[in-house]
């Protein structure tokens, strides 16, 4: 009688393992998808400076921020995440060619402003965004950004807490509005924002409110499980060998 030649274990359980880590990795992925699903983003007016040949998101909002002569910012209305992901103003920070028309005068300073009402998509229900524009404000040696802004595009509209809500009129009504990622509707709720208006920077409204769009505490829990599972049922097997 012909015996038969047992199989190692390791190859008996190659195929279940390898079937339940690709089982592991499918629900992570689903359960990832779903998290990302839910993120949000605000609709807001961006602040940011010219560097001479692009655009860096402004560390202080521009009632605080005092640009040297010769500056160049830029203000873009837009929905994003937060400041990693946020749309830049689509004109180039060209004081040159700004402010060329618009000769430097004695105890004034000349700043360069782009402003950029984004587009469409980005718009409030019911309202269309005017077309971007440039402009050169000339104000006193110690204004400040939102004052070179008032000087050229009013009206200006802010909230409470100092936050930029509109520039010549745009939008009518709203100010920081939350929108849901999936339905592009608005919720009443507001991005973080610093003492004088400025959305905070990199991401910290997420770290500190907890409702940014990276995976809950709940879904990574769930992810932990189902890779608890997985591994209880490989040990299992190895035990039965």
């Amino acid at each position: 009688m012909r015996r038969r030649t047992p199989v190692p274990a390791p190859a008996r359980l190659r195929a279940p393992v390898v079937a339940l880590l690709a089982a592991l990795v499918a629900a992570s992925a689903v359960l990832l998808g779903a998290g990302s699903a839910e993120a949000a983003g605000y609709r807001y007016w961006s602040f940011w400076d010219g560097n001479g040949k692009n655009w860096e998101y402004a560390t202080q909002g521009p009632s605080l921020l005092r640009p040297d002569d010769g500056a160049v910012q830029g203000f873009r209305f837009a929905v994003s995440e937060d400041s990693g992901d946020a749309a830049q103003p689509r004109r180039a920070p060209d004081f040159g060619a700004i402010c060329a028309d618009t000769p430097a005068k004695d105890g004034r300073k000349r700043v360069a402003l782009v402003i950029d009402p984004g587009t469409a998509a980005d718009a409030p229900d019911g309202e269309k965004p005017p077309a971007p524009r440039t402009a050169c404000a000339q104000v006193a040696p110690d204004a400040s950004s939102a004052e070179a802004l008032a000087s050229v595009a009013k009206p200006l509209r802010y909230d409470s807490s100092a936050m930029l809500c509109a520039i010549s009129g745009y939008p009518k009504s709203g100010c920081g509005e939350q929108v849901s990622g999936d339905s592009g509707s608005a919720k009443p709720s507001a991005p973080a924002k610093t003492t004088d208006g400025q959305e905070k920077a990199d991401g910290q409204e997420k770290a500190e409110e907890g409702d940014g769009g990276g995976p809950s505490v709940g879904l990574l829990v769930g992810i932990g499980a189902v890779l608890l599972l997985g591994v209880a049922a490989v040990v299992q097997a190895r035990r039965r060998r």
